[in-house]
């Protein structure tokens, strides 16, 4: 079996979302607006909600609720009928709108490639670039612990 285009289209919006969903909301807005944003509709007015976290213990045990999150959601539609969703985690709903925007763009063959080169690449890149500034530090602070073996006697 090959990869379809609607498989191509889904791995764009996946790898879309990872960058997104792990940005600030400013950040997106900040990228957003080196692009002519096309007309379209908001479907579902963006709003804030709970969903439950599940959890096990060891990551093979029994799940569990551990509790609930706040998180935001929208929904909206390209005049040329591209439908976007938006979810992140808080109550950031103009990130969510943003998130959902751009889901839409991805799918869309005349913004995909203004998302990805003004919108996507940028937080990528940044995104890497403090998970390796992170990595850095905590391999700074790192203490290597070794057992000498006792001689019997």
């Amino acid at each position: 079996m090959g990869a379809t285009a609607e498989d191509a289209i889904d791995a764009r919006r996946k790898a879309a979302m990872t960058v997104l969903a792990s940005v600030a909301g400013a950040e997106i807005a900040r990228c957003l607006n080196a692009i002519d944003l096309p007309a379209h509709a908001e479907l579902r007015e963006p709003e804030n909600g709970l969903v439950m976290v599940r959890g096990r213990i060891g990551g093979d045990g029994a799940p569990f609720n551990l509790g609930e999150a706040t998180v935001s959601r929208a929904a909206v539609r390209l005049a040329t009928g591209e439908v976007g969703f938006g979810y992140t985690l808080g109550r950031d709903l103009a990130k969510a709108r943003m998130i959902a925007l751009c889901d839409a763009m991805v799918q869309s063959r005349g913004y995909a490639d203004a998302v990805e080169a003004n919108v996507l690449a940028p937080l990528r890149a940044e995104m890497l670039a403090r998970r390796s500034r992170k990595s850095a530090e905590a391999a700074a602070t790192r203490v290597d612990f070794y057992t000498m073996v006792r001689g019997e006697g």
